[in-house]
């Protein structure tokens, strides 16, 4: 023992000398794990060596191998042409011949993950990888066995070993040779169905188009289904669609990656024990959802209110039958970014997770257990407080928690819905871009039943977040400059061009800035929209952003007047029954496609024609969910005076990127909490019950011209989607208006024109409860009678008679006249 002082302390150590105090040390099990699989590691490659040297000179070595193991490592004379010398040739003879024949190399296998598991290197499942290494390791001896039996007497390498050729003739002499071969067929399909989730559908898309050449290659009349068809007849199967899942849920999300921090309590924070899952990478699903139209049995035409002259046997109406040979947009448009898993390190974790107890131990406050969920941009750290601690402490402490991270955006959840923990957020050092082809590829966007799936981005969980637009139904987007939201809104198209085609949806762009959504102008004929005599299908001009919000006002009131008459409570309903052929389009009726209104740049809209713009959308956000029509609106200066309680009120879906200030964060989401994301696509969505933080999917401007222009290439409509004509407030001449035939309502709105001295259309529309192009003919007619002056814009007009005397002998002159 030997024994020395510290002089600046003046402490003693005792240090314990040799092999054997060294040797002592070795008391934990990373230590050893460590020189056990270093050991297990060169072990591995000294058989490989031994095992591929004796498939080449084990020929000659065959003969010194059937002496006693004893003579063969005793005697010097013994000339040994394996590389492993006998040693090695012992080995490979007994792994190869007297085992598991060629199949032995697979040990080598397991014995290099059993290394890597005992060094804690990589991540991977050890009992999947090992379960299947074994399984295919007596699978091929088996096999090797079974179909080269007869070499077993003729070679000096047994192909299938010892245990291969046994139990492959007891199977024969068992179940016979047939019966053999039948087993290891389906023993190694069993396999690789449970190993590869695709195995399965690949393997019937395979024998579904063998049964498409079969029954091209029948005789000339095939019976099929009880029913003949001629050979010449055009026959196909369409591919297989995806059945969708049934989801309750308001958004589907996919598998994602959690790692677990426990720990007993504060005194044990030092014991840590990680636990990561790995991520279950979401492939593109085999088969793309796409239009697939299977009839349906009908009802007799009593029950189904067939019109007159329809015959039942005719097949179910195809509303995308005359673009039916457009395609839809190849993944290969978008690139992928993402890894797909998080760059979060162990070592990242542990260190947030001690400078959070430190801080939190600073304050006396005591946590039971600790958990980190990873995603692409935030780790989420939930903790179980302990019993007594009070949780507005924990609340109070999130700039002291964000000084020790030194972290950017730092967010408490104190308590997170639905659980008994405390959420805290931390921004990951390494951000993962979260590609849009990663979404677009997803089985979750792609096997959903959603009518407009928005795949939106992935959740701190690493899961896909797709919503349903007409669930939600509506969507207001606000979020400082650079921050995210136009690359969010090419998201929300891009998503719904992969997902619809041109007969199902129609856009309505209105971009006052002229240059964001310019990008789509190309694909006028197959997904726009506008009014009859529009030349530009990007609407920027704030007088033909008003026409066009009254016309899409009318076109809902048109819409609400077929669901009417059909006796259908929304579009959805309506389609259902114009498909079945149970609607007679010479009455009006007609398939109605989805209409989504993206308005850019909602505040200079605002700050410009003010009451004119925002109440006709109120209107459309209020009415027009049932009839198919919804909007997305974004703005970057998200302030009272832009979104106002009437917007808010009809918008309870909110996307919030990062704001300036937390009562900017107020505004959009009536909370704080966009103020500390970290921008760069950091969002939080608002679905009107809870705040769910998304990273925004990432598709760049050339992506977004790729697509556009390879939809432009494909078959189209010959002129976009014509809106139903609306003239605009004041636009007819009052000289040609025929005051004999007033409104009903004239009279009432003089009088309250003139009680209130304010001419304003959206007046008389709220007054009266009528739509605002009947307030504008309204208008008109007082204005033609002299009762109010011209349009100034977006001021009231002047009313020109100053009290009610002066109207009453106008309105008894208009009646003589």
């Amino acid at each position: 023992m030997a024994r020395s002082k510290n002089e600046k302390t003046g402490t003693t150590s005792t240090k314990k000398g040799g092999i054997g105090g060294r040797l002592g040390n070795l008391n934990t099990w990373e230590r050893i794990g460590g020189i056990l699989a270093i050991l297990l590691f060169f072990s591995s490659i000294y058989l490989l060596i031994s095992f591929i040297s004796f498939f080449i000179s084990g020929g000659v070595d065959i003969s010194h191998l059937n002496i006693t193991s004893k003579e063969l490592l005793s005697n010097p004379d013994l000339k040994i042409q394996n590389a492993g010398g006998r040693w090695g040739a012992v080995v490979a003879n007994l792994f190869i011949n007297k085992g598991f024949g060629i199949a032995s190399i697979g040990f080598i296998y397991l014995f290099v993950i059993i290394s890597l598991r005992l060094g804690k290197i990589g991540k991977f499942r050890m009992r999947r990888n090992f379960a299947y290494g074994l399984f295919l390791i007596i699978w091929t001896s088996i096999t090797l066995g079974y179909f080269f039996s007869s070499l077993y007497e003729k070679s000096f390498i047994l192909p299938g070993g010892t245990y291969g050729y046994f139990i492959s003739q007891l199977l024969n002499s068992t179940i016979g040779k047939m019966g053999t071969f039948f087993l290891i067929l389906v023993s190694i399909l069993i396999c690789i169905i449970i190993a590869f989730e695709a195995a399965w559908p690949l393997l019937k898309k395979w024998l579904t188009k063998i049964r498409i050449k079969g029954l091209k290659t029948a005789p000339k009349k095939a019976l099929i289904a009880g029913e003949e068809i001629d050979e010449e007849d055009t026959f196909s199967i369409p591919q297989a669609p995806v059945i969708p899942t049934k989801e309750k849920a308001f958004a589907k999300v996919a598998v994602g990656d959690n790692v677990e921090i426990v720990f007993a309590g504060s005194k044990g924070a030092d014991v840590l024990e990680i636990e990561r899952e790995e991520i279950h990478h979401e492939e593109p699903s085999p088969f793309i959802n796409r239009s697939v139209n299977i009839p349906e049995p009908r009802k007799s035409s009593e029950d189904d209110g067939l019109y007159e002259g329809a015959d039942e046997d005719m097949p179910d109406f195809d509303p995308t039958l005359e673009l039916s040979r457009y395609k839809f947009p190849p993944i290969e448009l978008l690139e992928e970014r993402s890894t797909g898993n998080p760059q979060v390190s162990d070592d990242e974790l542990i260190a947030n997770k001690n400078k959070i107890l430190q801080t939190l131990k600073n304050y006396n406050i005591d946590i039971v257990k600790i958990k980190a969920t990873t995603g692409p941009t935030i780790t989420l750290y939930e903790i179980v407080p302990a019993p007594g601690v009070r949780i507005s402490k924990i609340k109070n402490l999130e700039d002291d928690i964000a000084l020790s991270l030194a972290a950017l955006g730092i967010r408490i959840i104190a308590p997170i819905p639905g659980k008994g923990t405390v959420g805290i957020e931390v921004p990951n050092s390494k951000p993962e871009i979260v590609s849009m082809r990663s979404l677009i590829a997803s089985k979750v966007f792609q096997e959903t039943d959603f009518e407009l799936p928005l795949a939106l981005g992935k959740t701190i969980s690493n899961e896909t977040f797709v919503v349903d637009l007409t669930k939600m139904p509506h969507i207001l987007v606000a979020g400082a400059t650079g921050q995210g939201k136009s690359v969010g809104l090419n998201a929300i198209i891009s998503s719904l061009l992969y997902k619809k085609h041109p007969a199902q949806l129609k856009f309505v762009f209105i971009d006052p800035k002229k240059v964001e959504l310019n990008l789509y102008a190309i694909i006028e004929k197959h997904f726009l929209a506008k009014m009859e005599g529009e030349t530009d299908p990007i609407i920027t001009d704030v007088q033909r952003v008003k026409n066009t919000l009254n016309s899409l006002n009318h076109e809902m009131d048109l819409r609400y007047d077929l669901l009417k008459k059909a006796h259908a409570r929304n579009i959805k309903e309506y389609n259902e029954k114009f498909i079945s052929r149970r609607l007679n389009p010479e009455k009006g009726h007609r398939y109605q496609p989805y209409i989504v209104v993206v308005i850019d740049e909602f505040a200079d809209l605002i700050m410009t024609a003010g009451k004119e713009i925002e109440l006709p959308i109120a209107r459309i956000a209020q009415l027009a969910r049932a009839v198919g029509i919804h909007m997305v609106i974004a703005t970057q200066r998200p302030s009272i005076n832009i979104i106002t309680g009437v917007i808010k009120a009809n918008f309870p879906a909110r996307i919030a990127f990062r704001v300036a200030s937390m009562v900017d964060s107020r505004t959009i989401l009536d909370t704080p909490g966009a103020n500390q994301l970290i921008g760069k696509g950091d969002m939080l969505v608002s679905t009107g019950n809870a705040l769910i933080r998304v990273q925004c999917a990432f598709v760049d401007t050339p992506e977004v011209e790729a697509i556009a222009k390879y939809i432009s290439q494909q078959p189209s409509y010959p002129s976009a989607y014509l809106l139903p004509e609306c003239h605009e407030d004041g636009s007819e001449d009052s000289s040609v208006i025929d005051l004999k035939n007033r409104d009903e309502l004239f009279d009432d709105a003089a009088r309250i024109v003139v009680m209130n001295q304010t001419g304003s259309t959206s007046a008389i529309q709220r007054k009266f409860s009528i739509g605002y192009n009947r307030a504008g003919r309204i208008m008109d007619q007082l204005e033609a009678a002299g009762i109010v002056g011209q349009n100034e814009g977006s001021k009231a007009r002047q009313v020109l008679l100053q009290d009610e005397y002066a109207l009453e002998q106008l309105l008894k002159g208009l009646d003589q006249y």
